[in-house]
């Protein structure tokens, strides 16, 4: 706190993080209060006493936002959604508030007019009777209406738009967002309503406003993808109904968001098997097993310094596997350029496809096409060996579902499979140079 405006802040040494706050909560009233049955004062409990109950949860017709939320949405919830301008939020929830056929759904704009809202609604082409929209950004004028209203599920289009009267600042603020938020809170809380928050983020890929919305919130998704492709991912950073290791897989055409209920099969059919320097590898998002494919490309570099450019894949990890390979293998990619891949626009961080990517990597150096029908799973450590990596049953079930006739895993993997007879054969490897004398 400080009297005076200040440009630097005394505390944490950043510039033009004052915020001034005119506090007028005497003038203002908010009608979600209203909702609010009672006023009696809590007292401690043991802890073995409370009853435990399972929270209800509507079930809605996408199957994957039912993934990412763990099993629906939890009535009561507040959700925030965040993802880059233009990535497809609006339209994911305005065909979500479309598809809830037998539920008042409110959808609350404070950036596009009534009349485009209908134009998109018009894109996606579903006819629902019970779905309200709402253009207003005063938190006050937006109770009063879901005071008459009384909606089963309310979207908010976006958080960073509103504005109460309990703060005189602009929309948008750091103490705006925070008292739009606190409001929409409490009333989620005390109507037991679901309310969806749709937020902005910055340029770091951070969601806009205090850190403290995110503590505030039940659950926080994060809408992802590549503008360029027709792929977005959603996935869980937090969750407090169920497990953050979800993701979902859409599809974006002219009819709005389709559900990808085999994104494997979609990854690698535009694979050319008599190429060199591609690999499929066995890799899980969240709890999700996928085939992607990993493409390298090692030319002899022209400038002085040798390129190293990814797409989909982290940088430093790359470095990392070359250094490897230089090392252990023997390889020259120190005057090499290389350029890695992945194919769809997917962005990954499972390490279980460090095995793929050198493998690819490898290809392109010897300019020899792997053996069709394979893939890859497994972490690569710094001595070049080959590490287990978790779930490989699960991974080998889809790369048998997609008609692949071999994977090789790591060594130490073979003896954690079951008995079960598989279609695809197992090969187990325990060094990358061991792969590299079976495959060339």
């Amino acid at each position: 706190m400080s009297a005076k405006w200040l440009g630097k802040c005394s505390s944490c040494n950043q510039w033009n993080t004052l915020v001034e706050e005119v506090i007028e909560k005497e003038n203002a009233t908010t009608d979600w209060k209203d909702y609010s049955t009672s006023t009696k004062k809590n007292h401690a409990v043991l802890l073995h006493d409370v009853q435990g109950n399972t929270e209800k949860r509507i079930i809605t017709k996408d199957i994957e936002l039912n993934r990412v939320l763990g099993g629906g949405i939890v009535l009561g919830s507040l959700i925030l959604v965040a993802g880059e301008p233009g990535i497809g939020k609006s339209t994911l929830f305005l065909q979500l508030g479309l598809k809830l056929q037998n539920l008042r759904v409110l959808y609350i704009s404070g950036e596009e007019s009534e009349q485009q809202i209908k134009m998109r609604a018009d894109r996606i082409q579903i006819k629902n009777e019970n779905c309200y929209l709402l253009t207003e950004t005063n938190t006050s004028n937006i109770f009063s209406e879901i005071k008459k209203l009384q909606p089963q599920i309310v979207i908010v289009d976006s958080i960073q738009t509103l504005q109460t009267n309990l703060i005189e600042s602009s929309a948008g603020s750091v103490s705006q967002i925070r008292e739009c938020a606190t409001e929409f809170q409490k009333f989620a809380k005390a109507t037991n309503t679901p309310v969806f928050l749709i937020g902005h983020i910055t340029k770091d890929g951070g969601i806009a406003g205090p850190k403290i919305l995110e503590h505030m919130v039940d659950a926080v998704l994060q809408f992802e993808g590549d503008r360029h492709y027709a792929y977005r991912i959603i996935r869980t950073q937090k969750n407090r109904f169920g497990s953050t290791n979800e993701i979902g897989i859409y599809e974006m055409d002219a009819e709005g968001l389709k559900v990808v209920n085999n994104p494997s099969e979609i990854l690698i059919s535009q694979r050319e098997e008599n190429l060199s320097g591609t690999a499929i590898a066995a890799t899980l998002e969240g709890m999700r097993p996928m085939l992607i494919e990993v493409q390298a490309l090692v030319t002899q570099s022209v400038y002085g310094t040798p390129q190293r450019t990814v797409s989909g894949f982290d940088l430093r990890r790359l470095q990392l596997l070359l250094a490897v390979l230089e090392k252990r293998g023997g390889f020259h990619f120190g005057v090499k350029d290389v350029f890695v891949n992945i194919a769809g626009g997917m962005k990954i961080e499972d390490p279980s496809i460090d095995l793929a990517v050198i493998c690819a990597l490898l290809s392109s150096y010897e300019d020899v096409p792997l053996p069709a029908n394979i893939c890859f799973s497994g972490e690569v450590g710094l001595n070049g060996e080959i590490r287990a990596v978790n779930r490989i049953e699960q991974r080998i079930s889809e790369a048998e579902k997609l008609g692949l006739e071999k994977i090789i895993v790591s060594k130490y993997n073979k003896k954690n499979l079951s008995s079960k007879k598989n279609n695809l054969q197992v090969l187990a490897f325990a060094q990358v140079h061991e792969v590299y004398q079976h495959l060339f």
